[in-house]
């Protein structure tokens, strides 16, 4: 019998080794059918299957919290389009997967932006590192950003206003209620979409159905399962700091798998990047810690005759 209250953070581990894993489902897939296509059976198999569990825990949503969840499935549509699209034009898993981590410190800009959130002190020292970081991985091309690189980059803002509004409704809707919904539309989205620019072949390999089916139940259904059965578990701050492990896992893939050249440049970037991270989640970690412990100190005081 497996202790889940002891084990959140292995589990949590094991989430960041899937999304790995759900990178290379992608990229092998549409090694053999187009990217949209791929990402919209993908999305659209996982919602409906997702569909009876709902029902199963009697997790219900109110009808005029459908609208919002359908505006966060488009803003999710937007970040998943972006990214498969870079990876489809050749994108490296490695530097791609540390890109997308930026998500992180982009959200602190949208939450000020759209909701005059001010971001923490720490954040104004951990941005200056990734940019840097940033700046080293396009130093190969010139210190231009190539096209892999801008829609990686674009992915990881779109993905940044996904989480800043997602966090507001996750408070107000069930939480699989609402994951279905933003896969069913993320996968409506990239449908429409393929069906207007994209040609569907005629036959796949069973190869490539065996990497879909890996995506769906694997890299989707099963990572996101285990995701909320390890945050249950986990104080936020200790999650965070975990998922960080996600780029780490894909970076090794990639060039295990696909022998990704990595050069100087893009290591220093990646480990400038991944600095970044440490210090903003570390301090969020710690802050957030301190404060739990001032909170119980007050109660114990208050409790006291």
């Amino acid at each position: 019998m497996i202790d889940l209250k002891r084990n959140g953070e292995w589990i949590l581990v094991l989430v960041t080794m899937l999304a790995a894993f759900g990178w290379v489902c992608s990229k092998q897939a549409i090694l053999a059918m187009p990217p949209l296509a791929f990402m919209a059976i993908r999305f659209l198999s996982a919602s409906i299957l997702l569909i009876p569990v709902c029902f199963y825990t009697h997790q219900g949503i109110a009808f005029t919290n459908i609208p919002k969840a359908v505006f966060a499935g488009v803003l999710q549509a937007t970040n998943t389009i972006f990214w498969i699209l870079a990876i489809s034009l050749g994108g490296q898993l490695g530097e791609g997967s540390f890109i997308m981590s930026l998500s992180v410190l982009m959200a602190p800009i949208v939450g000020w932006l759209f909701f005059k959130e001010k971001p923490l002190s720490i954040f104004w020292i951990s941005l200056p590192v990734a940019v840097i970081g940033l700046a080293f991985l396009s130093l190969s091309n010139g210190w231009q950003m190539n096209i892999n690189q801008l829609w990686f980059f674009t992915s990881a803002f779109a993905q940044a206003i996904f989480f800043i509004f997602n966090s507001r409704f996750v408070q107000k809707i069930a939480i699989l209620p609402l994951i279905t919904i933003q896969l069913f539309c993320t996968g409506f989205c990239c449908l429409i979409l393929s069906i207007l620019f994209e040609t569907w072949p005629t036959t796949v390999s069973y190869i490539t159905v065996g990497w879909i089916i890996g995506s769906i139940f694997v890299a989707t259904i099963l990572r996101w399962a285990l995701q909320l059965l390890g945050q249950k578990y986990v104080p936020v701050g200790n999650a965070a700091i975990i998922m960080i492990l996600e780029p780490i896992f894909t970076t090794i893939a990639g060039i295990i798998i696909y022998d990704e050249p990595m050069s100087w440049t893009k290591w220093i970037g990646c480990l400038l990047i991944l600095i970044s991270l440490l210090i903003y989640r570390g301090y969020v970690f710690i802050r957030t810690r301190r404060s739990s412990l001032y909170d119980v100190e007050q109660r114990s005081d208050t409790s006291k005759p």
